[in-house]
C-alpha cells in the first residue's frame, strides 16, 4: 500500500488561482485494474468514491485504450499476470497539507540512449510514407530513455518540478513498485460534473514545439516562429479537429467550441503550441464515458486515431505505460452541489515511471507530411532536457577573482548567478549570498585569491578559496577535433558544476595547453573550457556572438562594454585570416594567446 502521493496541479480554468497541492497518506482503499475488463470498472468505483466525498488519485496506462475501443492497437503484452496495472487508483477521506519542506535527499539516473539516429530516420520515412498512402496525416512517435537509478524519489520528484515548473505535477507510489513521477505541462481534461453527469468540460492539446532561444531576442523569435509556422499551425489543427470530434460523443448539441487555438506556453526548455476545446457534457455522463471519448488524447496518437494507434503499435517496440495514458485527482466539488465532482487528468508526457532500480522516460513528437528528420531529433533534445537537467544534483558555480580584500566583478557575478537561479528554479536570497562572500573576503583580506561561490538547490551558498598565482604569457590554445555538441545547452548557457561537456574537451594534463577553441556543429567558434575567446580579425578584436552558444562570461560583458571587442561570427574557415587571439574571464583578465598550428 502507497504512504504517500503529492498532486501539483494547476488551475487548468484559471491561471491566477491557488494550484491544487495536496499529499495523501494511508489510503482507504486501492483500485487496481489488471486486465482491460477491469478499466472500466475502476472508473466507476472512482467515480462513486468522489461523489461520496473521497479524494481519487492514480492512472490510467495508455494500454489501457482497447478497453474503451477494441480498434485502438497496443502493445498486448503489456497486461496480465507480472505485468503494471492498468488502472490504479488509491482512495482517500481526505487530502493532507502539503509538505513544509523539500526533500533534504539526492537521486540520480544513469540514462541510455535507447534509439539510434539510424533507427529514428528509418520510422520518420516510414511514417511518412503511410502519409503518402493516406493512411493517416500525422503519427506521434516516441521511444523511451532507459536507466538506472539510486537516492531519493521525492528528492527526484522535487528535481523534475524544478526543471519543468508550473503544470499538472505527481508523484505516485502504487507501494508494490512502481513509482510515477509526473512534471506534465500538458492538460488532458477538466470536466467538472454536476450529481446527474452533465457539466463543462475542457481539453488542452500541446501540439507544436520550438526550443527556447540563447537571448531574450532569439527568443522571442523562436516563439514568432512557432506561432506563424504552417508546419506546426497544421499539426495543432490536426488534433484540435480530432479532439472536436472526440468530444462530440458525450457533449450537448452544439455546445462543442475552440475559444483558444495557437496560443504559446513558456516552458523552461521549449516553447509550446495549445488551444482549448470545450463542451458541455450531457446528462448520464460518467468518468468512464469522458475516458472512452478522449482516451487517449489525440495529442499523443496522431490522426484519425484509430489508424495512428495501428502505426505505433508497429513502429514502437513495446508499451509506453503510464507515458501517454493519463495521471489525475478525481474529488468532490461541495461548490456545484451535493455529489458533483471534479476531475483533472494531465497527458503524462514529461514523465519519469521507476520500478525498482529502473528508470524510463518517454520523448516523442508528432510526425506530420513536413517533418525534416533533423528537426524532429532536435525537437527530442529538446524535450529531454527537462528530465536531463533533473537526473543528477548540481550547484550554480561563479568564479571570481579576490585580490586584497577586494572581490572583482562582484555585482556582475551576482546577477548573473541570480539569472540562473530564476532559470533553474533555485531560491535566490541575496542578502544571505552577500553574507557568504562578505565572510570570506574578510577572511581573506591580503593576497591574490580564486574564489568559488557555488548555490545548492534549496538555495544555500557557500564559498571556497584557493590561492591565484600568475599565468605567464602567451597562453597556448588548440582546436578542437570535434565539434561541440553542447553548444546550445542549458548548461553552456548558465555556469553550473555540470562541466563533463566541458571537460571532455580541456586540453591533457601536462601537455602545456591553457585551454581549447571549441566550435559548434556548424563550424561556428564559440569559447573555451572555462573561458571566452577574442580574435583579432580584419583589423578588429571580435567575439563571438552569445546565438553562436556559449556562456556569457562577466569579463567577456566588461570587453565589450569597454568597446576593447564586438561581436561577429567566426567560422573555421576564417581561422587562417586570425591575426591573433586572446582568452578572457573574470578571475585572469585579457590574456594574450596563440593557436597551435596556426602562425
Amino acid at each position: 500500500m502507497p504512504t504517500t502521493s503529492l498532486i501539483d496541479f494547476a488551475d487548468p480554468r484559471d491561471a491566477a488561482a491557488p494550484r491544487l497541492r495536496h499529499a495523501f497518506a494511508s489510503p482507504r482503499q486501492v483500485l487496481v485494474a489488471a486486465r482491460l475488463q477491469e478499466v472500466t470498472g475502476v472508473l466507476h468505483a472512482v467515480e462513486a468514491a468522489a461523489r461520496a466525498g473521497h479524494w481519487c488519485v492514480g492512472w490510467v496506462r495508455y494500454e489501457a485504450a482497447p478497453a474503451f475501443d477494441p480498434a485502438l492497437a497496443v502493445h498486448a503484452e503489456a497486461q496480465g499476470e507480472g505485468a503494471p496495472a492498468l488502472a490504479w487508483f488509491a482512495v482517500y477521506d481526505a487530502p493532507a497539507p502539503w509538505p513544509a519542506h523539500e526533500a533534504a535527499g539526492t537521486a540520480t539516473i544513469d540514462w541510455t540512449q535507447a534509439l539510434p539516429r539510424a533507427a529514428f530516420d528509418a520510422a520518420l520515412s516510414q511514417i511518412q510514407q503511410g502519409i503518402a498512402a493516406g493512411r493517416y496525416y500525422q503519427v506521434n512517435y516516441t521511444a523511451p530513455l532507459m536507466g538506472t537509478w539510486q537516492g531519493d524519489a521525492q528528492a527526484l520528484f522535487a528535481a523534475l518540478r524544478r526543471a519543468q515548473p508550473g503544470g499538472y505535477a505527481a508523484h505516485l507510489d502504487d507501494g508494490v513498485g512502481t513509482q510515477v513521477l509526473s512534471v506534465s505541462p500538458e492538460l488532458f481534461f477538466d470536466w467538472r460534473s454536476g450529481p446527474t453527469g452533465a457539466g463543462g468540460i475542457l481539453t488542452r492539446p500541446m501540439k507544436g514545439t520550438a526550443a527556447r532561444g540563447a537571448t531574450p531576442e532569439a527568443d522571442a523569435a523562436q516563439a514568432a516562429a512557432l506561432r506563424g509556422s504552417p508546419k506546426e499551425r497544421a499539426e495543432n489543427v490536426m488534433i484540435v479537429d480530432l479532439l472536436r470530434n472526440d468530444l462530440s460523443r458525450i457533449a450537448a448539441p452544439h455546445s462543442v467550441r475552440v475559444p483558444a487555438l495557437f496560443h504559446t506556453e513558456q516552458l523552461p526548455t521549449v516553447w509550446q503550441m495549445t488551444s482549448d476545446v470545450v463542451a458541455r457534457t450531457r446528462t448520464g455522463t460518467r468518468l468512464a464515458d469522458v475516458f472512452g471519448a478522449l482516451f487517449p488524447c489525440g495529442s499523443v496518437t496522431g490522426a484519425p486515431k484509430v489508424e495512428a494507434m495501428r502505426a505505433i503499435a508497429t513502429l514502437e517496440t513495446g508499451p509506453r505505460g503510464v507515458y501517454c495514458g493519463a495521471v489525475g485527482v478525481v474529488r468532490p466539488d461541495p461548490a456545484a452541489g451535493a455529489g458533483a465532482i471534479a476531475a483533472t487528468f494531465n497527458v503524462p508526457i514529461r514523465t519519469v515511471e521507476l520500478r525498482g532500480g529502473h528508470a524510463r522516460c518517454g520523448i516523442g513528437s508528432g510526425i506530420v507530411w513536413g517533418a525534416d528528420p533533423a528537426a524532429e531529433w532536435g525537437e527530442w533534445a529538446a524535450k529531454r532536457a527537462f528530465v536531463d537537467r533533473a537526473s543528477a544534483p548540481f550547484d550554480l558555480l561563479e568564479t571570481l577573482g579576490l585580490h586584497a580584500g577586494v572581490l572583482r566583478h562582484r555585482a556582475e557575478h551576482l546577477a548573473r548567478m541570480q539569472a540562473a537561479a530564476v532559470h533553474f528554479g533555485y531560491p535566490w536570497n541575496a542578502a544571505r549570498v552577500q553574507a557568504c562572500l562578505d565572510a570570506l573576503a574578510a577572511s581573506h583580506a591580503q593576497g591574490d585569491w580564486r574564489v568559488r561561490l557555488l548555490l545548492n538547490a534549496h538555495g544555500v551558498p557557500r564559498a571556497e578559496a584557493f590561492a591565484l598565482a600568475a599565468t605567464p604569457m602567451p597562453v597556448r590554445l588548440a582546436l578542437a577535433d570535434r565539434p561541440f555538441t553542447e553548444a546550445h545547452s542549458e548548461f553552456t548557457r548558465h555556469k553550473t558544476t555540470r562541466r563533463a561537456h566541458y571537460a571532455a574537451f580541456a586540453p591533457a594534463a601536462g601537455g602545456g595547453g591553457f585551454d581549447t577553441v571549441l566550435y559548434n556543429a556548424a563550424g561556428e567558434i564559440t569559447e573555451g573550457t572555462f573561458g571566452n575567446l577574442a580574435l583579432l580579425l580584419d583589423g578588429r578584436w571580435v567575439t563571438p556572438p552569445l546565438a553562436c552558444g556559449l556562456l556569457p562570461g562577466v569579463g567577456r560583458a566588461v570587453a565589450l562594454r569597454e568597446g576593447r571587442m564586438v561581436e561577429a561570427v567566426v567560422r573555421l574557415q576564417d581561422l587562417p585570416r586570425v591575426q591573433g587571439w586572446a582568452f578572457i574571464n573574470s578571475l585572469r583578465g585579457w590574456l594574450d594567446a596563440t593557436l597551435d598550428g596556426m602562425p
